[in-house]
Order: C-alpha cells, then structure tokens, then sequence
C-alpha cells in the first residue's frame, strides 16, 4: 500500500475514533468502537516500509477500553450504592442518564455549537441520572428524601464516571493515532 492510501486511510482511523469518543459522550459504547476501528486498521492497513498501528498498541487500547467501563460502572454506582439505591432505581438511572445526555445535547448544541453539545450532554446525562434514580425509588415507595439522595448520588457518579471514561477514551484515540502515524 502506498504511503498516500496508508495516511489516508490513518486519517480515516482518526475521524472515526474521533466519532467513537463523541459517542462516548452521549454514553453509547464509543469506546468499543474505538476499539473495533483500531482492530480493522491493524488488520487491514499496512504501509510499505513497515510500522503502522502495531497488535500491541491494539492491545493497549483493549486494556484501557476495559478500564474505562470498569471506572465508569464502579464510580458510577458508587455513590447510588452508599445510599441504598434500590435495582430499579439504579436501571432507571442508566436509562435517564442515556436519554438525559441527548436531550442536554439538544439543548446544548441550541445555546453554543460545538462546546454547548458536550457540555449539555454530560449535564444532561446527570440531570437524567438523577431523575431516573429519584423516580426509581419514589415508585418503590421510598420517601422524598432517600429518592433525592439517591438521585443525587446518581448525579454525581454520573458525572465522576463519564469524564473518568471520557479520560480514557482520549488516551485510546491518542495510542491509537500516534502509534498509527509515527511508528
């Protein structure tokens, strides 16, 4: 393969590992798609004279893939956890958190493009958290109180948990790219 078709084709890694760090954000599985992409790659792109993304960068990318959904279940439900969150409320936080995420995006993306589309995204998914793990336990027939710590608790996990997988999906894109293009 010629360099031009390897570069091109190492862009193209890049824009959808790019597209798998976005996801992300909305909390779908970009992380797995990074790691998908970056599989494809090692497998199929190769330049002339050696190098490209190697298996063990791939692996390094798989190793913190896996970090990232462990650091985000565990900070994540952490502080639900701690207040007694009930099964129902834990799942309706995860379900709010989802749609919270594109609902805030929506919101963000009306108020300020690209930075308001991140930003109201991750608050969103918050608030959603939030909203699921209250509702959660308002129908379980809890009182006011222990929804809203719950609640709160889901809120704040949800936040700690999607920057803390957010970190790592900027590292697999930033393994991913640099050993892509200059190994």
């Amino acid at each position: 393969m010629s360099n031009t078709w390897y570069y091109t084709w190492a862009v193209l890694l890049l824009l959808g590992n790019l597209g798998g760090f976005a996801a992300t954000v909305f909390g779908l599985p970009g992380t797995w798609l990074i790691v998908l992409f970056s599989a494809l790659f090692t497998l199929f792109v190769h330049p002339l004279e050696g190098g490209g993304l190697t298996w063990w960068a791939w692996g390094g990318v798989l190793v913190l893939a896996i970090l990232g959904e462990i650091l985000e279940f565990a900070v994540g439900a952490a502080g639900a956890a701690k207040q007694g969150a009930s099964r129902r409320a834990m799942i309706q936080a995860t379900l709010g958190a989802m749609g919270g995420s594109f609902g805030g995006s929506a919101v963000g993306s009306g108020l300020l493009p690209i930075v308001g589309t991140v930003v109201g995204a991750i608050l969103g998914g918050g608030f959603g958290a939030f909203a699921g793990a209250w509702l959660g336990e308002y129908w379980r027939g809890s009182d006011h109180q222990k929804g809203f710590a719950v609640g709160t608790a889901a809120f704040i996990g949800r936040l700690l948990g999607t920057l803390s997988k957010l970190l790592v999906a900027a590292s697999m894109v930033a393994l991913a790219t640099w050993d892509s293009f200059w190994n």
